[in-house]
């Protein structure tokens, strides 16, 4: 017997964690997680983020796993290579729920789009297929997703654009770095490339010469 596949849409819920307080005239970072992170411990990599000028903004993933077995540990995570099509549909229609809140509540002066990791792109899809445009946009320890339509390339052009790296990066050697940066020049995507003496980790003093920019 002949079996079919089909979607339906239902109402769901998803969370965020924030650092600081919204207000008028602030700066908004909003920072996507990797693969495996809960955004309650994400966040915390941003505590150096002077919260009188930003306010930073962790959605989390909507597929939670157990990392080991069947208890312990959960982390989280954007999508799988299974029916990624509706994962990345509904991830895109998440956040941009989220952001069209956030700006019903405060007039933001700037909004930053970083995306580390997994969440780099899920970043760049959000960016190219969703509502919103952004005034930087970061690529942090990850690569533009190569199954981008070029088409909606030309809305990387709004935004001030950074291809982050540390060094000593686990997954990635840095000539694969500098050929993914080159891949990207190739698309006529401007971009500035950043190293740090580090490794697959968000670094402090980067992200902060970056935000005071």
């Amino acid at each position: 017997m002949k079996t079919s596949e089909t979607h339906i849409s239902y109402r769901t819920r998803g969370r965020y964690f924030s650092l600081g307080e919204l207000e008028d005239g602030k700066h908004l970072l909003i920072a996507l997680h990797g693969y495996g992170y809960l955004a309650e411990y994400f966040i915390r990599k941003f505590h150096g983020v002077d919260t009188e000028k930003y306010v930073v903004i962790c959605p989390e993933g909507p597929h939670r796993f157990y990392q080991s077995g069947t208890n312990g540990r959960v982390g989280a995570s954007w999508m799988t290579k299974e029916d990624r099509l509706t994962d990345i549909q509904n991830y895109v229609n998440f956040l941009d729920t989220l952001l069209e809140n956030l700006k019903d509540k405060t007039q933001f002066k700037s909004i930053t789009l970083l995306g580390f990791s997994q969440g780099g792109a899920t970043a760049s899809r959000w960016l190219a297929y969703g509502k919103h445009t952004f005034d930087r946009f970061i690529l942090w320890a990850t690569v533009f997703p190569p199954d981008m339509d070029r088409q909606y390339c030309e809305k990387f052009n709004n935004s001030t654009n950074y291809f982050v790296f540390g060094t000593k990066d686990e997954y990635y050697t840095p000539d694969k770095v500098h050929e993914h940066f080159h891949e990207l020049n190739q698309m006529n995507i401007p971009f500035e490339m950043l190293n740090f003496n580090g490794n697959h980790d968000i670094h402090e003093e980067t992200l902060l010469s970056i935000l005071h920019e």
